[in-house]
C-alpha cells in the first residue's frame, strides 16, 4: 500500500529538514571557526549561572572581550585568529545571550552584567588583564574598570555605549522620534536590513547561515527587547564614572557607524583622566573587530604592547 503525503506534510517535512540542516551545518562551520583561530569551547558555573566561553591559550597577556547586545562570544572569533600566539583570549557570552543561562526575572542593565563579569574573572583566578568591548559590550568593559581598577590592565573600547554623544545617532535620531529601535527585527525577512545598518560592508554568510541567523534572531527578538528596555531604563551609566577608569584606554569606532555616533570619543576625551589613544576608522560601521578583524586585531596587538614596554 502506497502512502499518500498531502502537500501540507511534504512542506512541513521539507522545512523540518531544512532547519535542522541549517542548524548542523552552522554548529560545523561555528566549530571549524573556533578551531582555526586556536579557541576551545568551555563552560563554568558562576554563582548558579552557567556560562559558555571560548579561549585561547597564551603565556603572555590576558585579553578578556565583551560581546555587544545581541550578540555572543563568536564575534571575537575571527578577530581572535590575527592576534599574536602570545596573547591568552577568553570570549564569554554574558548571561542573557549566546549559550550561556538566560534566566528570567533577574537585571540585565550594564552595571549589572559588568558585577557578574567581576565574578565570572575571579572563578577563572584572573588577577590582571586587558579587557575589551563593543558596544553594549563596551559599556560593560567601562564600568568594570571604572568598578574594579586593580584588574585592568588596560582598557579597549569598540563603538562603546553608556555614554550620550554630542551629535545623535541615526538609531538615536529614530527611537527620539518614537518608532522602534532599529535592532530589533520586524520578521526574519528584516535580517539583511540589520546587517547594513550595523555594517559598511557585512560579513559575507552563505543563504543557508544567514535565514539560520535571521530565524534565531526574530526568535530572541521578545527577548532581547526586554533586556534594551532596561539598558535603556540603566541610562548613561558609564558616563557618570568615567572618573573612576585609572587604565590607560584605547578606543576604536567606525566613522560611518549608525548605531551610536563617533562623537562619543568627544565625550572621552574630556573626562577620561588616564592615557588616551583614539582610532577613527573610514568606511567602518558599529562593530570593527566583525568587519574588518585583521586591522582590529593589529591595532589591539600594537596596544597591548605599547602599554607593556611604557610599564
Amino acid at each position: 500500500m502506497k502512502t499518500q503525503w498531502k502537500p501540507f506534510s511534504i512542506a512541513l517535512v521539507s522545512t523540518l529538514f531544512f532547519v535542522q540542516c541549517a542548524a548542523t551545518l552552522h554548529k560545523t562551520g561555528i566549530s571549524l571557526e573556533r578551531y582555526r583561530s586556536n579557541l576551545e569551547t568551555k563552560s563554568i558555573l558562576v554563582e548558579n549561572l552557567n556560562w559558555k566561553y571560548t579561549e585561547r591559550t597564551g603565556t603572555k597577556e590576558t585579553l578578556v572581550v565583551v560581546h555587544g547586545f545581541g550578540g555572543d562570544k563568536d564575534h571575537w572569533t575571527r578577530f581572535s585568529r590575527h592576534l599574536p600566539e602570545g596573547i591568552r583570549v577568553i570570549a564569554p557570552d554574558l548571561p542573557g545571550f549566546g549559550d550561556s543561562d538566560k534566566p528570567e526575572g533577574i537585571n540585565y542593565t550594564q552595571e549589572a552584567q559588568a558585577e557578574r563579569l567581576f565574578q565570572f574573572t575571579e572563578t577563572l583566578g584572573l588577577k590582571n588583564f586587558h579587557i575589551a568591548g563593543n558596544s553594549m559590550g563596551g559599556g560593560i568593559a567601562g564600568i568594570f574598570a571604572a568598578k574594579y581598577p586593580e584588574k585592568v590592565k588596560s582598557l579597549i573600547l569598540f563603538d562603546n555605549a553608556g555614554i550620550k554623544s554630542p551629535t545623535p545617532s541615526e538609531m538615536q535620531t529614530i527611537e527620539m522620534a518614537g518608532k522602534e529601535s532599529p535592532l530589533l527585527l520586524t520578521s526574519p525577512e528584516d535580517f539583511d536590513r540589520l546587517l547594513a545598518f550595523t555594517f559598511v560592508k557585512p560579513p559575507y554568510l552563505p543563504g543557508f547561515l544567514k535565514t539560520y541567523f535571521a530565524k534565531k534572531s526574530f526568535a530572541n527578538r521578545d527577548w532581547n527587547a526586554s533586556i534594551l528596555k532596561q539598558i535603556r531604563k540603566e541610562g548613561y551609566f558609564l558616563e557618570r564614572n568615567l572618573e573612576k577608569i585609572q587604565s590607560p584606554t584605547l578606543v576604536i569606532w567606525g566613522k560611518e557607524d549608525k548605531v551610536i555616533h563617533y562623537t562619543v570619543m568627544d565625550v572621552l576625551k574630556k573626562k577620561l583622566k588616564p592615557k588616551l589613544e583614539t582610532v577613527l576608522l573610514e568606511n567602518m560601521g558599529h562593530a570593527p573587530m566583525i568587519e574588518d578583524p585583521p586591522l582590529s586585531a593589529k591595532l589591539v596587538q600594537d596596544w597591548i604592547f605599547n602599554v607593556e614596554i611604557s610599564k
